[in-house]
């Protein structure tokens, strides 16, 4: 089939502009040369025009001159006086309360020293010796000999604040983890845990307090050292809820595992607890002072030293088994 033609098409027209516009010549900029010092930092090869600096060459010198203002030199003043007044206040009601100089003993560790003493907590049955070692110094002008105890980055047997503080914390982060794992996270379980954590402590060292007083017990460190100690209980109670938790597949630390790990740490804890508070409740008699350790008579009687002995395994064994079943509960 063939295509049909058709005549020829009229020839095409272009429009033609009626406006002439003229297009302006680009032109390429200049090529980049070595600035001298002064010219902008930001490699444009256009000149730029600089801020004079006034008279005087201070270029803030249009804001005023502020620190200079009486005014400013007065309200300084007034804030440095203020802040060292409350530092001071500060410092005076807290010593009160607490020996802040005496507390920065127990955290004065390092990090030999935490893996030593965790593994001491958690293996102390071949260690020797439990006595803790003492320095002395003379006072200044040749006075008195004063005895003092070594801190815990020289002597493994001194009790710190470092890894009851730590176990405690991580004994809260890891119940609530475990919580969640099972289901039951709350966010006030933080605070519930941590309550009865501390509330715990507070009662044990009350406890510690009234026998040590009823058996008239006195020491230079007495409560800040039963603090420590307190504490040292939550390293056996986060293996065994860690190590359980896992056997049991986050089921609870119950189980053969579960209780065989409860009873090795308890009896770890309180074997360490025996040997380690013997200065304290059952201090060395003998006619030399040397210094914080001797609290006890030469003339105590024997009788006085067995209460003092069985109140010690009550505390060591009974009671820090009944503590750390509470504080393994699911």
């Amino acid at each position: 089939m063939q295509r049909p033609t058709y005549g020829q098409s009229p020839p095409l027209h272009h429009p033609v502009p009626q406006h002439v516009s003229t297009v302006p010549q680009l032109r390429s900029p200049p090529p980049l040369t070595s600035q001298p010092q002064g010219h902008g930092y930001d490699g444009s090869p256009y000149p730029q025009q600089q801020q004079q600096a006034p008279p005087g060459g201070n270029m803030f010198a249009q804001y005023g001159n502020f620190m200079n203002d009486p005014t400013a030199q007065i309200a300084t003043q007034f804030g440095q006086t203020a802040f060292r007044q409350g530092q001071d206040y500060l410092e005076k009601n807290v010593n009160r309360l607490v020996n802040v100089s005496a507390l920065k003993h127990y955290f004065n560790v390092t990090n030999s020293y935490v893996i030593n003493k965790l593994f001491l907590v958690l293996f102390p049955w071949r260690h020797k010796p439990w006595t803790r070692r003492q320095a002395s110094e003379v006072g200044a002008g040749g006075g008195q000999e004063a005895w003092f105890y070594l801190p815990p980055r020289d002597d493994i047997n001194s009790p710190d604040m470092y890894i009851p503080v730590m176990s405690i914390v991580t004994y809260v982060f890891l119940r609530t983890l475990f919580a969640g794992f099972r289901g039951e996270f709350e966010p006030q379980l933080f605070g519930s845990v941590a309550t009865i954590a501390i509330v715990m402590m507070i009662l044990e060292i009350l406890a510690l307090r009234i026998g040590c007083y009823l058996l008239n017990i006195s020491n230079q460190s007495q409560l800040l050292d039963l603090m420590a100690y307190s504490g040292y209980k939550f390293v056996g109670v986060i293996v065994t809820i860690a190590v359980s938790e896992i056997f049991n597949g986050g089921k609870g630390t119950g189980g053969w595992v579960g209780w065989t790990l409860f009873v090795y740490t308890c009896l770890a804890n309180s074997l360490f607890l025996m040997r380690s508070l013997k200065y304290v409740l059952l201090p060395e008699n003998n006619n030399t002072n040397h210094g914080p350790m001797q609290t006890m008579h030469p003339l105590d009687s024997r009788a006085k030293r067995s209460q003092r002995t069985q109140f010690l395994f009550a505390y060591s064994y009974p009671v820090q088994a009944l503590l750390m079943w509470i504080l393994c509960r699911p």
